[in-house]
């Protein structure tokens, strides 16, 4: 017959209310409020402090100048878009070419060809720009 081994039974610590688990997100809690307060602290303080002298050119549209005369959901021109992606297309051109060109010599070939390849969909877009005539301005 198999004997039965005894168990040990560890002796739980004693509730203490929650008090380890606040002294350990005790500074978590501490950097959110002062970030609050110094997020928060100057708005409210100038909203407090600040002059409050309203008039009518302060109250008017600074947008544009002038008040609105249609309506804000009409469809729009499609060269907004086209500007958009070639803003992109040069954008990401130069923040990925810098590092490409420091670590050539690392990234041999397969470095080579992918950056090839990229600027190869670069390309295909600047040419779509160029055929909507994103890049003719009247």
């Amino acid at each position: 017959m198999a004997q039965a081994v005894p168990v040990r039974v560890r002796p739980s610590a004693p509730y203490n209310g929650g008090f380890d688990m606040l002294q350990t997100y005790l500074p978590v809690l501490c950097f959110i409020v002062i970030g609050c307060v110094f997020g928060l602290g100057p708005i409210i303080l100038g909203w407090l402090v600040g002059p409050k002298r309203p008039n009518k050119a302060k109250l008017a549209p600074y947008e544009c100048g002038f008040e609105a005369f249609e309506d804000a959901r009409l469809p729009f021109d499609v060269r907004y878009y086209l500007v958009a992606i070639l803003f992109i297309i040069f954008d990401l051109e130069t923040a990925f070419l810098f590092p490409w060109a420091v670590a050539l010599r690392k990234i041999g070939i397969v470095g080579f060809s992918a950056m090839m390849f990229f600027l190869l969909i670069l390309v295909v877009g600047f040419i779509y720009e160029w055929k909507k005539g994103a890049l003719e301005w009247e």
